[in-house]
């Protein structure tokens, strides 16, 4: 670890005395440099696995390969040494993205499911948010595709057993143009099936309908890419159209909108001033609380909902807490983006956690590449401090964002060290990892109908090559990886597992150092970033260098204000134990912070 994150550190400074301490007290909103945390029992650790990649060990990598040529990654390949790997992350909560059974160009006519016309899938494999069944599981992912649900009811155990919790997708705004539930329950009406056609919006319609008008395909869209040929076959046939995904109401839409889906009716009339239809329930609502609820039936324990902002808030409000009478402690976690509405959708809409990535994600990943400061990172504890901050999910990477070890984002992995420090360490909200990350996956290739734009792809069939170094035709030991990934897979592991068992990073308060420390000699504000995270029981200061190619020797101050917060005594000295390596307690701060480096540092009484 040394080498990764404390090259040459120097601690040799005592702690400071004054005279006469102020008499502690707790911080409170109005004060400059912290936030008004609000307390959560336990911090989750989320690993997101994008299911069809994971157990994949297939590498041919052939642009629009299909599942024979490229393989794909079953729920069995999830093993109990995959589980015990990523439970040594310090993970708490699996989330297996990708498993609702969803539009593919793979043929499963021969298993009894209907095919899909590959006018209006994208990519071979489809994509995972273009779901064809609520309550059914993509049968790419199991080795008997009839017995797919039960290898996944298999998984979730399997992942309980572990101690771990499971988290999987709720896609409620649209769903896949073939969308046709051959898997509901007895006495299920599906989706559209009363749906009266000859009108474009009515309060108990499921989906929106352009009366007259048939729907179009793109005519620039090659399912098979550039240079494949025309499209499968042209002749997919819908009328009325209906609106897409995104909110167009039209029969024509282009390429580069969400074609391939079509728009789930909430009570909203968009083309007539976004009206709201909600008394009495509309039909949708009901149809997709029955659907949350047969899937905590099957032992999940939260969902991550899948752009809930286009859903109207008014449904979240009624039906998170009717999924909760069912299965109390579930988690719903929204992927969001409008920061103006995230109390809306926290107090309002009652979901526990919501993403954070116009906030922290954004502006680390401008001091990542060189392009931002750390009051990024002021800007946006300030923004939040009002309470919030602790139900923002925070990452660096998921299904949607670039690697970062792409040549797209920061190129060079180690360039988390920091980033990833302060992502999991700034607030007692949740914090997630996506598979590869943690080995340095750069996302290289164009996998087919992904181009190579940083990304893992999830609408192509794929493998992951520095994932499957760590993953060793199933062994899970990482004996392929090379010493500087072990490292990294270090860092990260201890990271996490100190984020998790920390109580003053798992629940403490927060205090900003930066207004103390801005004078002092060699300590660049604009690439060294510290804070202090406490409780009654444990104080903790974090200290990162954002700096890719310079070293600093900053002398740490925590001034007499933040100290009495923390309940300590300026009389007395300190020592300062970093939780990210395993040196003996230190009695200063003096530091010598390496490029990339990052410390969390455990304050005791001498």
């Amino acid at each position: 670890m040394k080498q990764l994150l404390l090259a040459g550190s120097l601690l040799t400074l005592a702690a400071f005395a004054l005279p006469n301490p102020p008499v502690a007290k707790k911080p409170t909103a109005q004060d400059p440099n912290t936030t008004a945390e609000v307390p959560q029992d336990n911090k989750l650790v989320i690993y997101q696995v994008m299911t069809r990649l994971f157990g994949n060990k297939v590498a041919l990598n052939k642009p629009y390969g299909t599942i024979t040529e490229n393989g794909c990654g079953k729920f069995n390949d999830i093993t109990d040494k995959a589980l015990d790997e990523i439970k040594k992350l310090g993970v708490s909560h699996v989330w297996y993205t990708g498993v609702l059974e969803h539009a593919t160009m793979t043929d499963y006519t021969s298993q009894g499911i209907p095919a899909d016309d590959a006018d209006v899938v994208k990519g071979r494999a489809g994509s995972p948010y273009a779901i064809k069944d609520y309550y059914d599981v993509a049968p790419d992912l199991a080795v008997t595709v009839k017995n797919r649900m039960p290898e996944y009811e298999a998984l979730i155990k399997r992942t309980h057993d572990h101690g771990l919790k499971v988290l999987m997708d709720f896609i409620p705004n649209h769903v896949a143009r073939s969308y046709k539930s051959d898997a509901k329950p007895q006495g299920v009406v599906d989706l559209g099936a009363m749906d009266d056609k000859t009108k474009a919006f009515a309060p108990n319609n499921n989906f929106y309908y352009l009366p007259g008008k048939s729907f179009v395909v793109p005519p620039d869209y090659n399912p098979l890419g550039p240079g494949k040929g025309p499209r499968e076959d042209g002749k997919y046939t819908e009328t009325p159209a209906r609106a897409t995904g995104n909110d167009v109401f039209s029969a024509t839409p282009s390429v580069n909108d969400w074609f391939e889906t079509i728009k789930l009716n909430y009570g909203v009339d968009y083309q007539n001033g976004r009206k709201g239809y909600f008394a009495p329930v509309p039909d949708t609502w009901k149809k997709m609380r029955d659907i949350l609820v047969f899937w905590a039936g099957k032992n999940v324990d939260g969902f991550r909902c899948d752009m809930a902002e286009m859903v109207p808030v008014e449904f979240w409000a009624w039906v998170i807490p009717e999924v909760k009478k069912v299965k109390p402690g579930i988690v719903f976690i929204a992927e969001a983006y409008n920061a103006k509405e995230y109390k809306t959708y926290l107090s309002t809409g009652k979901f526990d956690f919501l993403y954070d990535k116009v906030g922290l994600y954004d502006g680390l990943r401008k001091l990542m590449t060189g392009t931002g400061t750390t009051e990024d990172i002021t800007k946006v504890w300030k923004e939040e401090s009002n309470g919030f901050s602790s139900k923002m999910l925070r990452f660096l990477e998921n299904h949607d964002e670039q690697r970062i070890a792409s040549k797209d984002f920061a190129t060079d992995p180690k360039r988390a060290v920091p980033a990833m420090t302060v992502t999991a360490t700034l607030a007692s909200g949740p914090v997630m990892l996506y598979f590869g990350q943690e080995v340095g996956e750069p996302a290289h290739g164009a996998e087919g109908f992904s181009s190579e734009d940083g990304r893992t792809s999830i609408f192509d069939y794929w493998g992951v090559p520095e994932h499957q170094k760590w993953m060793n035709q199933g062994k899970f030991d990482g004996a392929k990886l090379s010493p500087e990934q072990k490292d990294l897979r270090q860092f990260y592991a201890r990271l996490l597992t100190v984020t998790s068992q920390s109580e003053a990073l798992r629940k403490g308060r927060f205090y900003e150092l930066q207004d103390a420390n801005n004078l002092g000699k060699e300590y660049d504000q604009r690439r060294i970033y510290s804070y202090l995270r406490y409780t009654d029981k444990q104080q903790v200061l974090v200290v990162v260098n954002f700096s890719a190619d310079k070293t600093y020797r900053p002398t740490i101050t925590i001034p007499a204000e933040a100290m009495a917060a923390m309940g300590l005594s300026t009389k007395k000295f300190y020592t300062y134990t970093d939780l990210l390596d395993t040196d003996e307690p230190r009695n200063g701060l003096n530091l010598t912070l390496a490029p990339l480096s990052a410390y969390i540092f455990e304050i005791k009484p001498r």
